[in-house]
């Protein structure tokens, strides 16, 4: 399984621990992952996720998982993640919009 947040698309990123002596020593920075189950209202249904945890307070932040796919870019989301927003979408379009 791949090491990628399915909103975000964050993965593991290479570079050097640097010392002291400016001794450079390899090193993987792994995203931190979290299994995850968030709930979409349009859909009325629960989605389990591998995310990272700054995707999950970008997802509260922004309101919940319905929100924040809505305005992601498809670039960068898994291939879950761009099914999911396209069912959105279509679940959207289909219920007709409230006058106030």
């Amino acid at each position: 399984m791949a090491r990628r947040c399915e909103l975000t698309g964050k993965a593991v990123q290479v570079g050097h621990l640097v010392s002291h002596s400016n001794h450079k020593t390899k090193c993987r920075f792994l995203p931190n992952l979290c299994n995850v189950t968030l709930q979409s209202d349009a859909l009325g249904k629960r989605v389990r996720l591998r995310i990272t945890a700054h995707a999950l307070r970008s997802v509260e932040h922004r309101g919940g998982l319905d929100a924040f796919l809505v305005k992601a870019g498809e670039g960068d989301l898994s291939q879950t993640a761009r099914l999911l927003k396209r069912e959105i979408h279509k679940k959207l379009a289909e219920t007709p919009a409230v006058a106030a």
